[in-house]
């Protein structure tokens, strides 16, 4: 927390897009708190809380593509050929996840925008499947700019209390890890068992 009140005092609402950058890249720190701080901040007049909705979904759109850009570079084949040595996974199940993304892409990256621990997953799977840059930007930024401002309106609007916006979102990231996990387990188990049969 400390880092990114520095961030803030130096660069000002710039520092709040960096941090948020980072943040989708390396997520030491997670938007839900980064996010209020911003709007906390701007309560106290020390940036401007357009600025900070703006710098912010920036900073969100420039850590989504570096993702994204990762997502390109391992690319579908490459994709296909790492399935092709991990143990349950098959070929056909990226082509699926593939086909999959290709019909319901621009959805699944504006919405996952908005997802705690999926928002910035979403990136890669987007540049894998070869979506076009310019569509993956504009829905980017669409699902940032809502997720950023209402967080940042919270702990505008909370003050003080801004903390008390990643105590409540908290338990969102607890039930999305949870539901990846068990998501993942049935995956194996189902895979495991057809083989045995």
């Amino acid at each position: 927390m400390e880092w990114i009140t520095k961030l803030m005092e130096a660069l000002g609402s710039p520092g709040a897009g960096l941090a948020v950058a980072l943040e989708n890249v390396f997520p030491p720190v997670p938007s839900e708190v980064i996010l209020p701080l911003a709007g906390f901040t701007a309560g106290q007049g020390k940036i401007s809380l357009i600025a900070a909705i703006l710098w912010t979904t920036a900073g969100s759109v420039v850590g989504a593509l570096v993702l994204y850009g990762l997502g390109t570079w391992l690319g579908l084949e490459r994709l296909r050929k790492i399935a092709d040595r991990i143990p349950f996974v098959t070929v056909s199940d990226v082509d699926k996840s593939d086909e999959w993304f290709d019909k319901h892409g621009n959805k699944a990256v504006f919405i996952g925008r908005m997802v705690p621990v999926v928002r910035s997953l979403i990136s890669i799977p987007a540049g894998v499947s070869g979506m076009p840059i310019v569509k993956f930007t504009a829905y980017t930024a669409a699902g940032s700019l809502i997720w950023n401002t209402a967080l940042i309106l919270a702990g505008y609007a909370l003050g003080e209390n801004y903390q008390l916006v990643d105590r409540y979102l908290g338990w969102v990231s607890t039930v999305v890890l949870v539901a990846l996990a068990i998501a993942i387990g049935w995956f194996v188990v189902s895979r495991v068992k057809a083989r045995r049969s």
